[in-house]
């Protein structure tokens, strides 16, 4: 059985949290975020902590209580410092351009790509072949990651394409004649 929920989640001094029966809200200085909760979990406030259990001991119920810990925890430390994903571009002319609210994106195909990017995501590109995504919502920026990642996967040949920055490419050896 998980233990997640048995830890509390510690409520910085900017940020501002409202329970109510079956939604959750935290305000902090990078914005608010909600969240919908299962009727299966009791939230605990004490002071400046949060306290999760679960209502019934069925497996599903002490399951959803450590999600919802998980959960609020992302969403404190979304408002509080925000989330950051940063991407690689490997290969011979592949480029990236933030504008605006658009990555343009030049990886070897015949025409460029023009990725939109969602409400609350910001993009930044440091040098032509980075890629600095950015967010208050951990689940969004990781989405927005992995969609610009799906243009060019890294291939195991030449470890040409779009990775993660922490990403290792497990390369393989050319065919021998």
């Amino acid at each position: 059985m998980s233990r997640v929920a048995n830890n509390p989640v510690v409520i910085p001094e900017k940020v501002e949290i409202t329970l109510t029966d079956n939604n959750i809200s935290v305000k902090g200085p990078l914005g608010e975020m909600n969240q919908d909760l299962k009727g299966q979990v009791e939230i605990k406030k004490e002071e400046n902590t949060l306290l999760f259990s679960a209502k019934e001991k069925t497996k599903h119920s002490i399951a959803m209580s450590g999600t919802i810990r998980a959960l609020t925890q992302n969403m404190v430390t979304g408002v509080t410092t925000g989330f950051e994903k940063k991407l690689q571009l490997i290969g011979v002319g592949y480029k990236a351009q933030a504008q605006g609210n658009k990555i343009n994106l030049e990886l070897g195909f015949s025409h460029s790509i023009i990725h939109d990017l969602p409400e609350g995501v910001t993009a930044q590109t440091p040098s032509q072949t980075e890629i600095v995504l950015k967010s208050s919502n951990k689940q969004v920026v990781g989405q927005v990651a992995a969609e610009i990642r799906a243009y060019r996967p890294p291939e195991p040949y030449k470890g040409k394409g779009v990775r993660y920055d922490d990403e290792h490419v497990v390369m393989k050896e050319a065919k021998k004649a």
